[in-house]
C-alpha cells in the first residue's frame, strides 16, 4: 500500500479509558466526539503523519452527575479547554504490525510526550468497495502531570481517584477517494 489519506469512522471507533476508584474499584468511560488527520501506508506506519483530537465535553462515564463534574474547573475545564490532542512525533516498528508511537499529548494546557502502542488490525474492502483499514492503541497518562489533580483522602488510606488512566483506542479508518 501507498501512503494516502484515511478518515477515522467514529461509528466503527471508540476512545476509552479506565481509572482508578477508592483504590478498589475501577471506573470506566468513552469520549463519543474525536477526529484524526492520518496519512499513512497502514502496513508501515514508521513514516505515518498522525494528528488526534479528542472532545473532552463528550465524556460519558454512564452517570450525568460525575460527567458534569468532569467538565468543570475540578477537572477538565471544557470551557477553556475544550479537547485533548495528540500529535506523533516519533514512530517505532516493534514488531509484525506493532509500533510505538511518542507524540505530544495537549490537555488541559499542558503538552507533554507521551506513547502509545498501536496495532495495525489489518484491511480490506467493505460491501461498498471502500478501503479499510484497523488499528488498536493503549497507554496510560498521569492526570496530575497535566494539573488534572482534583482529589479527596480516604478515612482507610489512599484517595478518592487513582492517578493512571489507562486509555484504549479502537479505530476504522476509511481511505480518502
Amino acid at each position: 500500500m501507498s501512503v494516502s489519506k484515511w478518515v477515522v469512522d467514529a461509528t466503527h471507533s471508540s476512545v476509552d479509558f479506565t481509572i482508578r476508584h477508592m483504590m478498589i474499584a475501577k471506573v470506566k468511560g468513552t469520549f463519543h466526539n474525536f477526529s484524526a488527520e492520518i496519512e499513512a501506508n497502514p502496513e508501515d506506519l514508521t513514516s505515518a503523519s498522525i494528528a488526534f483530537t479528542v472532545e473532552l465535553s463528550s465524556i460519558d462515564t454512564r452517570n450525568a452527575d460525575r460527567d458534569n463534574h468532569l467538565r468543570t474547573g475540578d477537572f477538565f475545564n471544557t470551557e477553556e479547554h475544550p479537547n485533548l490532542t495528540f500529535k506523533a512525533t516519533k514512530i517505532v516498528r516493534t514488531g509484525d504490525g506493532e509500533y510505538d508511537v511518542t507524540g505530544d499529548l495537549s490537555l488541559h494546557g499542558v503538552t507533554r510526550p507521551e506513547t502509545f502502542e498501536v496495532t495495525y488490525e489489518g484491511s480490506g474492502k467493505d460491501p461498498w468497495g471502500n478501503e479499510k483499514a484497523g488499528f488498536s492503541a493503549k497507554g496510560a497518562i498521569k492526570r496530575s502531570e497535566y494539573g488534572l489533580t482534583y482529589n479527596a483522602a480516604l478515612e482507610t488510606g489512599g484517595v478518592l481517584i487513582g492517578d493512571e488512566v489507562k486509555i484504549s483506542i479502537e479505530l476504522e479508518a476509511g481511505k480518502q477517494a
